[in-house]
């Protein structure tokens, strides 16, 4: 047994904070902290969330933005088209200060205030078609997967009926059965309502089974458990300890989800059951770029590139942040 240390009557003991005096405090991270530093590594996803933002932005402020450039999305230009061909006057579309993008063929409206009210209409509709689509699909799925046996059987069934749906024919077939007011709604806010509700609604089994196998694999873990052993009744359970854990995967297919959207509107306005002319919108404006490609084949380069760039920007974030949340997805 050894010996008790002697101290000496005129020594004082070391204190703890002189111990650690000069050493670097170690500061604890949470995991959106932890995710976010990975975020900022991925410079290609910085960018795309970068490029959404503004993209978002310019579609707020489309109509002071045109204003401050002086153009409009309707007016017409007939004195800058060619009377026998149709076409702009000018090369590459009619390109000049007065209109960057150049203008559109027959009528001479000018195609970048086209571009900027049209990202207007695809992102209002992406956006909440994904809403309505992350809510249902989310409560769905936490409700499969958490209470099981014939709950989980009828909502997987339900989720393989609306797959199973020839979505495009479906569109076509509402939009053409539904009458020119419906609940008040008339025109243009009619059009977004009736395409929001059909993206929307039978887009949900997609991050409804995601989340499903997700909550599967929740339910087993042992804070579940504890919350079960403690008494916590179900409506506590799925509400404090599942969705908190679920938030990050709803992110991530929200964010992949969003630019389908945004391909599904533009297919819509191009098969002609989108907002209707003259509201701007890409799909449309491609649809009639299809019919002049081969005389002014520059009116299809702004709305067809504003897709696939817009499409681009949302995978490239949401990959990204894919991989910040969830490392071992990779």
């Amino acid at each position: 047994m050894s010996a008790p240390l002697e101290v000496e009557p005129g020594s004082t003991a070391a204190q703890p904070e002189a111990v650690l005096d000069g050493v670097k405090k170690i500061e604890g991270r949470s995991l959106w902290q932890i995710s976010w530093t990975r975020l900022k590594r991925d410079k290609i996803a910085i960018a795309g969330g970068v490029f959404v933002l503004l993209l978002i932005f310019v579609a707020i402020f489309a109509p002071l933005i045109c204003k401050l450039i002086g153009i409009t999305p309707n007016d017409f230009h007939q004195d800058l088209v060619d009377p026998s061909l149709q076409t702009p006057i000018g090369r590459l579309g009619g390109i000049s200060w007065d209109h960057p993008l150049g203008i559109e063929p027959v009528n001479g409206r000018d195609i970048l205030a086209r571009i900027l009210y049209g990202a207007r209409i695809s992102l209002l509709i992406a956006f909440l078609a994904t809403l309505l689509s992350v809510v249902i699909g989310v409560v769905m799925g936490v409700v499969a997967g958490y209470f099981g046996g014939w709950v989980d059987t009828l909502i997987s069934r339900l989720m393989d009926i609306f797959l199973a749906f020839p979505l495009v024919l479906f569109a076509l077939a509402l939009v053409g059965a539904i009458p020119d007011s419906v609940l008040g709604l008339t025109g243009d806010p009619l059009r977004v309502a009736l395409i929001v509700f059909i993206i929307g609604f039978f887009s949900w089994p997609y991050i409804g089974r995601i989340i499903r196998g997700q909550t599967l694999s929740l339910r087993e873990r042992e804070f579940v458990d504890a919350a079960r052993s403690l008494g916590a009744r179900r409506p506590y359970i799925l509400f404090t300890e599942l969705l908190p854990n679920l938030i990050a995967p709803i992110l991530v297919y929200s964010t992949l989800l969003i630019p389908t959207n945004v391909l599904f509107e533009a297919g819509l306005s191009y098969l002609g059951v989108g907002v209707r002319p003259p509201t701007a919108s890409w799909g449309d404006m491609l649809s009639i770029a299809s019919k002049w490609y081969q005389v002014d084949p520059m009116y299809m380069i702004p709305p067809g590139l504003s897709i696939f760039v817009t499409v681009l920007a949302f995978n490239l974030f949401g990959d990204g942040l894919r991989d910040a949340l969830d490392p071992r997805s990779r």
